[in-house]
């Protein structure tokens, strides 16, 4: 279909800014046309989710970009690399392996990205403003700027997401336009005691079940606590997005275009109705565990999406009352925390950095399991508080998963076995 171009759309395809905004411009316009839209339309920031070291192809496809003369024209950042830049070699990371992935940053870098290193940019720097267009990749990531803060962005995959951010201009269609925000599914909250959803685990339970009910439709929770904080929603995006492919859904009284039922749904009504009780949230957090209570634990890891400094704050907390009682990391177990650069800043500034060091954590920066090879071949048993990373870690690790809240990761690691303390989930 022909799609209407603007004269810079034009200038781009015709060279007239260099051979890599062309080659840019071209994959951003087979797009469109793939979703049959009828033009383009500006964006004002991207996030790029293509800086992963998946691939030859994609370490040649950045590389071209950049020897191509392309450069963004939006602020841009970066997702997690590779590998943790600075301290890949504690990791016993190959060299080969860390070498490509070096000249991927470089690439990434040299084309103007900013080199925040995350998935979850939202804590960190350039936070998008509600109803600011902007092209992200990064699952998680879409889903929190479209639901919690209501910026707009589709699901922008490898390598369309620095091809957006080199053009400015996206397809528009699908989220990016307000009629197709509005509610699809109503999803009832139904006698669920107020102690289970202040936990963690009920957001990372709710968004797993969330995501294999809505698939990639647009579900409405009616009954969501308006105190949910940041991380809690971070946590329900990142499983909602994983078990299904949910990249915006609203809570009524809590995020930010969904004050009312009317508005949510745009004064339509439901496609389907579901109401959400106690042992639905029971099954979908067995899901999430394929090893058994009492298994021996090889590996703890924390920060799926990347850990923020009040989750840091929450686990020196736990580590101390632990090391207070003279217990500490049990010999067979590795603890690992992903985070980002500047979480970890703030870290090194308060003053509790030495005790998680102390205990054993292991800190890596700017990566995660799924990109880099931080995990041992010989390990079995993983355990963590991450719906993402239980979700993923059977598949992509070949391990068996334990999900807990970030209390029972701590339990379980100076056990040396998998230890989970369910009061609440058994006696409601």
């Amino acid at each position: 279909m022909s799609i209407k171009l603007s004269k810079h759309d034009k200038q781009l395809l015709d060279g007239q800014h260099g051979e890599g905004a062309r080659l840019a411009m071209r994959i951003v316009v087979r797009m469109a046309e793939v979703h049959e839209a009828a033009e383009l339309m500006d964006v004002t920031q991207a996030h790029i989710d293509g800086c992963g070291l998946l691939s030859e192809t994609g370490l040649e496809f950045a590389e071209t970009l950049a020897a191509k003369g392309a450069r963004v024209s939006v602020p841009t950042t970066l997702n997690m690399g590779p590998l943790d830049l600075q301290n890949w070699q504690k990791f016993g990371i190959d060299e080969d392996f860390a070498g490509k992935a070096i000249r991927q940053a470089k690439a990434y870098t040299d084309m103007g990205c900013i080199p925040t290193w995350t998935c979850a940019p939202y804590q960190s720097y350039l936070t998008p403003r509600f109803g600011q267009q902007i092209a992200w990749g990064e699952s998680n990531a879409i889903c929190y700027a479209n639901s919690v803060l209501g910026a707009r962005t589709n699901r922008y995959g490898d390598y369309m997401d620095i091809c957006a951010a080199i053009t400015g201009r996206v397809p528009r269609c699908g989220l990016h336009l307000a009629e197709n925000r509005k509610g699809q599914l109503l999803l009832r909250l139904k006698d669920i005691d107020a102690a289970i959803m202040q936990s963690n685990e009920f957001y990372v339970t709710l968004g797993h079940l969330i995501g294999s009910l809505a698939g990639d439709k647009i579900p409405v929770i009616e009954g969501l606590d308006a105190g949910a904080s940041g991380d809690q929603l971070k946590a329900m995006c990142a499983a909602a997005a994983s078990s299904g492919a949910v990249a915006l859904f609203h809570a009524i009284g809590l995020t930010p275009e969904a004050n009312t039922f009317e508005q949510a749904f745009q004064g339509g009504r439901p496609e389907r109705i579901i109401d959400i009780g106690l042992s639905d949230l029971r099954n979908a957090r067995s899901e999430l565990s394929t090893a058994k209570e009492g298994a021996h634990l090889d590996l703890v890891v924390l920060g799926c999406p990347h850990f923020s400094y009040n989750e840091f704050r929450e686990l020196s907390d736990l580590i101390e009352a632990k090391t207070e009682k003279g217990k500490k990391l049990h010999p067979d177990v590795r603890f690992v925390v992903i985070s980002s650069q500047t979480s970890y800043a703030l870290l090194q500034r308060g003053d509790f950095l030495d005790r998680l060091t102390a205990f054993g954590t292991e800190i890596t920066l700017d990566t995660c399991v799924f990109h880099t090879p931080m995990v041992a071949e010989d390990t079995k048993v993983i355990m963590t508080n991450s719906g993402k990373c239980a979700y993923y870690a059977p598949g992509e690790l070949n391990v068996r998963v334990a999900f807990g809240s970030m209390a029972d990761c701590v339990e379980s690691s100076v056990n040396g076995k998998v230890c989970r303390k369910d009061p609440l989930w058994e006696k409601s």
